[in-house]
């Protein structure tokens, strides 16, 4: 997750032990791509326990294995001022000002989950946000400037693996931890949605430049998101630029740009006049989930950033394309506890822990970071993560081919940056 270091880059929880205990990266919140939050686990008991040893095959075997005409439907716009976009002057370079305010965070509309019941009131403070996910291009910057190594190109340290495995589980042979991360692998035809591990593989050598495997490639995806990273690689190049991972709460406000409650970032439409809004399973594959096309070579994944509508706030694919991670730990019942407050709740942080007993097999206190957005997989059959509400929680070393992040900076931090720089520019003009 955010903050750790190899212990975990996740922040805090106690950044040591709790960072540890961000484990398993690859013991597979695989629920990937439909989250525990954002369908209910349909996984049975005795799926569950065969996925379980299915992942230790995959673990111990290679480790614990493991989501403008523009509609704005009945909902009025909470902000009608025009899009502010830092230029490098006025404000950091790509990115987008979010005026802040006061809103309903979560759902009670139908196909709300329990995790994002009850919509309850929040008010977040201004700041600037990434106009879209941090892509291939800028991660690739990050890395030659600092050579650092993603969680996926390292060894899997069982220590931080183990958190979140049931009790007892056996440790896996050093030979077997090899690096490598969760790759979306589809059906050749359909089938039961209860078992996820039908579609998602632990893959050895998969990371960032090689999202699906060692055999494939980036080449040409400069401008898609950066994928297969966890929440410590994320928190690592938050550091290096400046930048932090946003909240939850602004993570929301931010995607609803305006909108009141609208079921989707742009409205209550899926497809206003029949116009596909985000790289999203639905409306975008030909064959139902997980089904893989072999007309279309399987080639499902990310699209590049800004392919589809921006919303008021000048934000692109704040739902869809790839998840994003977010810098909260995930409570399954955090909204409740929100809620149980007369008052609106200013600029929260989230909890101090995480607790999530809808996730088959894992230990409910187990490590989790909040995680937003849904990707290029979430669909009306399986995964309704397209939709502002919609959060899950993920295992802070989890990298996936389907999450990514971006980021967002205060405003006084980068007055502060900005007057440095001006500063830096001064001195180095020859004096006269």
């Amino acid at each position: 997750m955010v903050t750790a270091t190899r212990a975990n880059d996740p922040a805090s929880r106690d950044k040591a032990n709790g960072e540890r205990g961000m484990a398993n990266r690859k013991t597979a919140n695989a629920n990937s791509n439909s989250s525990a939050a954002a369908r209910p686990s349909r996984v049975t008991a005795r799926s569950s326990r065969l996925l379980l040893w299915g992942l230790l095959l995959v673990t111990c075997p290679a480790l614990i294995g493991f989501a403008a005409n523009w509609a704005i439907g009945t909902h009025s716009r909470a902000a009608s001022s025009k899009v502010a976009q830092g230029d490098g002057v006025h404000g950091p370079q790509g990115m987008a000002w979010v005026p802040g305010g006061e809103f309903l965070m979560g759902s009670d509309a139908k196909m709300a989950q329990a995790n994002e019941r009850p919509a309850h009131k929040v008010r977040v403070h201004g700041f600037w946000m990434d106009e879209h996910h941090v892509t291939n291009a800028e991660f690739r910057k990050f890395v030659e400037a600092t050579g650092y190594v993603t969680t996926a190109e390292k060894k899997p340290d069982w220590e931080t693996i183990k958190v979140q495995a049931p009790p007892g589980t056996p440790r896996a042979p050093d030979s077997v931890l090899v690096p490598g991360a969760m790759v979306f692998v589809g059906t050749d035809g359909p089938v039961s949605l209860e078992d996820f591990s039908r579609w998602w593989r632990y893959v050895p050598g998969a990371d960032w430049r090689h999202p699906a495997g060692p055999q494939s490639s980036i080449a040409g995806k400069d401008d898609h998101p950066v994928v297969q990273v966890s929440y410590e690689d994320a928190e690592a190049y938050a550091k290096w630029a400046g930048k932090r991972l946003p909240t939850e709460a602004e993570w929301e406000f931010a995607a609803r740009g305006g909108l009141t409650q609208a079921t989707y970032a742009w409205g209550d439409k899926f497809a206003p006049d029949g116009k596909q809004m985000a790289n999203v399973w639905q409306g975008q594959q030909a064959r139902p989930f997980p089904v893989m096309s072999a007309k279309a070579g399987g080639a499902v994944g990310t699209s590049r950033v800004g392919s589809f509508p921006a919303n008021a706030y000048g934000l692109s694919d704040m739902t869809g394309n790839a998840w994003q991670w977010v810098a909260d730990w995930y409570r399954a019942d955090q909204f409740r506890r929100e809620a149980s407050t007369t008052s609106v709740i200013d600029n929260p942080a989230g909890p101090s822990d995480a607790w999530d007993p809808a996730d088959p097999g894992v230990p409910v206190a187990a490590p989790k970071r909040v995680t937003r957005g849904g990707s290029f997989l979430c669909n009306e059959d399986y995964c309704l993560s397209y939709r502002p509400s919609a959060r899950r929680g993920t295992d802070p070393y989890n990298s996936m081919s389907h999450l990514g992040f971006r980021l967002v900076m205060d405003k006084d931090t980068w007055e502060h940056s900005n007057e440095r720089r001006q500063a830096a520019s001064a001195d180095a003009q020859p004096r006269s």
